[in-house]
């Protein structure tokens, strides 16, 4: 459960969940979440942007259609199933980590913890923001310029936290960095990618949050 729906939608770029909990927006001591969740937003926004610049300095380019690949896909309809689908398969592997494995669940446990006090509401537009942007910068415009190889391992590296509970969650966000550079390549639309990306964070987000705040009260 939530092992990469998280990783993109909260904490990127190394932060920690338990400095987080402790010192963060989402803490318990008088903080502010709404002002966490504009901030997170102004983030996620100056980084489409900055993704949408750079890719329209290479004229002709569009940061929507992956460079001289042919799609195997009907359109953007198709694209969008396929990402459908692999948002799925991703929720149902990281469900299945959770419930057959302590690393898993433990796992869960320390990313939720660091989401308590959050609405489904904000939840969902958090995981809207962070996939279409995350997307739009990894995939629309790292990807065409570095490789396949090298975004996934970024987009995997600027979800890695130094815990020990973490190591499983930075070794899923590498795999579903190359899940959804495959995507894009293989269906040649960004929306493929970001329908993935959505799905996972949009049910992740709330549902860990309510994990933890279930355990919090010995639920």
């Amino acid at each position: 459960m939530g092992l990469f729906a998280h990783s993109p939608g909260i904490h990127m770029f190394g932060e920690d969940p338990k400095h987080e909990r402790e010192k963060g927006p989402l803490s318990d001591e008088g903080a502010d979440r709404d002002g966490f969740v504009r901030a997170a937003l102004f983030f996620y926004g100056a980084l489409g942007c900055i993704a949408l610049v750079w890719r329209m300095s290479t004229p002709g380019a569009s940061i929507l259609h992956a460079p001289d690949h042919p799609t195997s896909f009907d359109g953007v309809g198709g694209a969008l199933l396929a990402g459908l689908l692999v948002g799925g398969i991703s929720l149902g592997l990281s469900e299945a980590l959770t419930r057959l494995s302590d690393l898993g669940e433990s796992l869960a446990d320390t990313l939720g913890e660091s989401l308590v006090g959050i609405s489904t509401a904000d939840g969902i537009l958090l995981a809207f923001a962070s996939g279409v942007a995350e997307e739009m910068f990894f995939r629309g415009a790292l990807q065409p310029t570095v490789g396949l190889v090298w975004a996934s391992v970024l987009f995997g590296a600027c979800h890695f936290l130094p815990r020990k509970e973490l190591v499983l969650w930075s070794v899923y966000a590498v795999a579903m960095g190359f899940a959804l550079g495959w995507l894009f390549e293989a269906t040649g639309h960004l929306v493929a990618p970001m329908a993935a990306h959505v799905l996972v964070n949009a049910v992740n987000l709330p549902r860990l949050a309510r994990r933890a705040e279930e355990r919090s009260r010995g639920g």
